[in-house]
């Protein structure tokens, strides 16, 4: 098996490559304290088998490769889309070959860059109805709970609507989606089969499941969303109980993969990036924070 070339190119080259001077000029997003931080330059690197990171430091971006085309999932705000390319191609994969970029929710810190990635690609963007709407449109869903916070999207082409449970290939490429709704009405997971020779585990990229909202929303008795609180149990059960060897999340940190990292490269054993607990932590965290919030909204 031909290594991808990035295994022939020392680190510090690969970060220079995607250093800020060497990328193209981007437009900040307006009104967006975090995003200089969250957009801060990020070496690429192997999570498991085929699958690897190339977002920026903040917000995840994630590609499973394959000798038949990629497949990309969520691409964090707009100005991080020229560092997702070029994270890509320094991993020694071409661009053009991503096929399918996967939606997880369409707030602008993760689906910002979508827009200028599918425009580099040509590749078909994938999402839940409710989002490819939003993605579609520009226009942010009403029914958010951060409808009134939220920052403009530039319209996607090439959008496709996911039937629930549909499956997505590429080739020997496979990735399920999983509503996950409750962070945003069509909030979406995915997961996949990755393998290092004959040793493969199940990942899972889990979509937001915090109750996070603009000063204004009630996540009960919301006319709006009156599901609202259903949506996030649906969510919560669906991490308690999908097989999880590999867990990465749409901002690295709740995943510990900073930590995971750094405990790799110290030589930890076994690989500290499979936890096969680690869904069913992040469904009670998140329960535990939602049971805060209706606790909050109901004055206790």
């Amino acid at each position: 098996m031909n290594l991808p070339r990035a295994a022939l190119i020392p680190l510090t080259l690969l970060f220079a490559m995607t250093s800020p001077a060497l990328l193209p000029a981007q437009t900040p997003t307006p009104n967006c304290s975090s995003c200089a931080k969250w957009n801060t330059p990020q070496e690429p690197f192997r999570i498991y088998g085929n699958t690897y990171y190339v977002g920026p430091h903040g917000i995840s971006s994630i590609l499973i490769t394959s000798p038949k085309g990629h497949i990309l999932i969520d691409g964090a705000i707009s100005e991080s889309a020229p560092q997702i390319a070029a994270h890509i191609r320094s991993l020694g994969f071409r661009v053009e070959d991503v096929k399918f970029i996967l939606s997880t929710h369409i707030h602008f810190d993760h689906a910002g860059g979508i827009a200028e990635l599918q425009r580099m690609t040509g590749a078909t963007v994938m999402a839940s109805p409710s989002s490819a709407t939003v993605l579609s449109t520009g226009r942010n869903d009403p029914a958010d709970p951060q409808f009134e916070i939220l920052l403009p999207l530039d319209k996607v082409a090439n959008v496709k609507v996911l039937t629930p449970g549909e499956t997505v290939h590429v080739g020997p490429l496979a990735l399920t989606s999983h509503p996950t709704p409750g962070h945003t009405p069509g909030g979406t997971s995915w997961t996949w089969t990755s393998c290092e020779g004959s040793v493969c585990h199940s990942l899972v990229y889990a979509d937001s499941v915090s109750a996070v909202s603009s000063d204004n929303y009630k996540f009960t008795h919301n006319p709006t969303n009156p599901h609202a609180i259903q949506d996030f149990e649906k969510s919560f059960a669906f991490l308690e109980t999908v097989p999880c060897d590999v867990l990465l999340t749409a901002h690295p940190e709740v995943a510990d993969l900073w930590d995971k990292l750094e405990k790799r490269k110290a030589g930890v054993t076994p690989d500290p990036m499979v936890n096969p607990g680690q869904c069913r932590e992040l469904a009670q965290n998140a329960r535990h924070q939602l049971d805060l919030r209706i606790a909050k909204e109901n004055g206790k």
